[in-house]
């Protein structure tokens, strides 16, 4: 090889890797930001990543464009190793025609999603774009449709992680909405779908970019953000530490962390005074999910929305375990429309990625309310219903407190499919409250007392001791256990090990995806 051909290489590779040249990078750097391939530099094991596609060109002639080099076609592709296993990862580059994503960059990205479910390997997306490339026309709206379709192929298979990095407006922000987990970067990132001018013409409404689609409308109100970074590092080291909890594909098991086996599982006298007494008196449930998980490391997904009820990852005896849990601090932990959307799609990606599911229960019930009947409370709770109930994963449920009503059973009662449930002494397990009971069962009898007060304050430690306490259940069989607070990482840890073999048959369905 002459030495002339070696030099007009690695020159073209010099070019080309500078995207749109020095004065867009040092732009991009003035605003505090990243190039392409510095976040995927830093989200990639340190000189793993091999990029693909480098040379590839868009081929549109339209509006000058013919005489416009876009290198890279502004998407830069490739393959890395994140603590040592492989993932494919796609960066939109703003610093060439603003990132705007074209009939090339759209091909690009697609066959680095097909490599993606050929190995098993999850797939990551940085977006930082203009949008579709508008000379392009309908040659980049087919290419965004490839990428969508991908998505959906790919859902269920191999996790699909969306890094909000910069603008994703319009149809691009259908993408992230395909995937699993969407990370957005406080005031970097903006995700909407019609933009400000827009909706100013349409509808008269004046709103801010940040307003429309920053992290507080897209992470608090709409919930379509599961995690929200500070800085674009930061959020790249959350993809990293999000992928330490999953396996790389539907056929795998999580990682096990060695480290952390058999290590501080024996009984925790701390438990026992996390709960108060009254049923009424809230608490932060994240007291006791710290305890339940291995080194108090919990990473909890959409944490800012639906905060009634916590979702999120740990691990448990080294074991990776998805924990869904009622938030008494927050709406007395009640199911919502929100929280119940929020829970069973958690449930869903944890049933296809073979991640056992434990369930912390203390909730009084589905909110009762004209704005939850018209907006669908029986339709939404019913999707966490299906949920669980689909869910073929190891599933342990604990009732740590108030198990009311029909959320007792929504909570993954055994009749539910949970594979082990335990309760605590104190937990109320009942149709309502007891005030409520004692209200609707004892009335007439309270109403005609001499004193009412001491009559109500009697029928309530009746109904308590017969009917409002987890031995009445124990006795039919509907719980398998009643256990010390102390005792509920070690019971957990042991239900874990007993059943990570666990194999469930169902009746025969027509086979298809998990729906998102």
């Amino acid at each position: 090889m002459s030495k002339d051909k070696i030099k007009d290489l690695v020159e073209l590779r010099s070019r080309l890797y500078k995207g749109g040249g020095d004065a867009q990078i040092e732009k991009v750097h003035s605003q505090g930001k990243y190039t392409a391939r510095e976040r995927i530099g830093m989200f990639l094991d340190e000189d793993t990543f091999q990029e693909d596609f480098l040379m590839v060109q868009h081929r549109c002639s339209d509006f000058g464009m013919d005489k416009k080099d876009l290198p890279a076609d502004g998407m830069v592709t490739g393959m890395g190793l994140v603590d040592g296993r492989s993932v494919f990862v796609a960066s939109q580059d703003f610093t060439v025609n603003a990132g705007t994503m074209g009939e090339a960059g759209a091909r690009k990205a697609q066959e680095l999603m097909d490599a993606a479910l050929k190995t098993g390997s999850p797939f990551v997306f940085i977006n930082d774009s203009g949008g579709a490339r508008v000379q392009e026309g309908v040659s980049a709206l087919s290419g965004y449709g490839g990428i969508f379709y991908r998505n959906v192929l790919l859902s269920g298979v191999v996790p699909q992680i969306s890094v909000i990095a910069g603008p994703c407006a319009g149809g691009a922000a259908y993408s992230p909405a395909l995937t699993d987990f969407i990370i957005q970067v406080q005031r970097e990132g903006q995700m909407y779908i019609t933009g400000p001018k827009i909706i100013k013409e349409v509808t008269g409404e004046e709103v801010s970019l940040e307003q429309l689609g920053g992290v507080d409308a897209q992470a608090h109100y709409s919930g379509v953000v599961h995690f929200v970074a500070k800085s674009g590092p930061e959020a790249l080291g959350l993809a990293r530490r999000l992928l330490s909890f999953l396996p790389s594909n539907n056929s795998e098991e999580a990682p096990i962390m060695e480290e952390s086996r058999n290590s501080s599982i024996g009984p925790d006298e701390s438990f026992n005074f996390l709960v108060p007494d009254d049923p009424k008196v809230p608490y932060d449930m994240h007291e006791i999910i710290w305890r339940i998980v291995d080194n108090a490391d919990f990473l909890e997904v959409q944490e800012n929305f639906a905060k009634n009820i916590i979702v999120g990852f740990g691990r448990l005896n080294g074991r990776s375990v998805g924990i869904i849990a009622n938030q008494p601090a927050f709406k007395a932990g009640v199911l919502d429309i929100d929280s119940s959307d929020k829970a069973a799609r958690f449930i869903r990606f944890c049933n296809a990625f073979n991640i056992p599911l434990i369930t912390l229960v203390d909730v009084p019930g589905f909110m009762p309310g004209v704005d939850q009947e018209y907006g669908g409370i029986i339709r939404h709770g019913a999707k966490l219903l299906f949920a669980y109930a689909s869910a073929t994963v190891p599933k342990f449920t604990v009732i740590i407190r108030k198990a009311y009503g029909g959320a007792y059973i929504g909570m993954c009662s055994k009749e539910m499919g949970a594979d082990r449930v335990a309760a605590w002494p104190g937990a109320e397990i009942a149709v309502m409250g007891a005030e409520g009971a004692v209200s609707l069962l004892y009335g007439k009898e309270i109403k005609n007392a001499e004193d009412k007060a001491a009559e109500t304050k009697k029928r309530l430690e009746e109904y308590r001791e017969l009917f409002a306490n987890p031995y009445v259940a124990a006795k039919r069989g509907y719980i398998h256990n009643v256990i010390l607070p102390a005792d509920t990482r070690s019971y957990l840890a042991a239900s874990l090990e007993m059943y990570a073999s666990k194999r469930e048959i169902r009746p025969y369905k027509k086979h298809g995806l998990i729906p998102l």
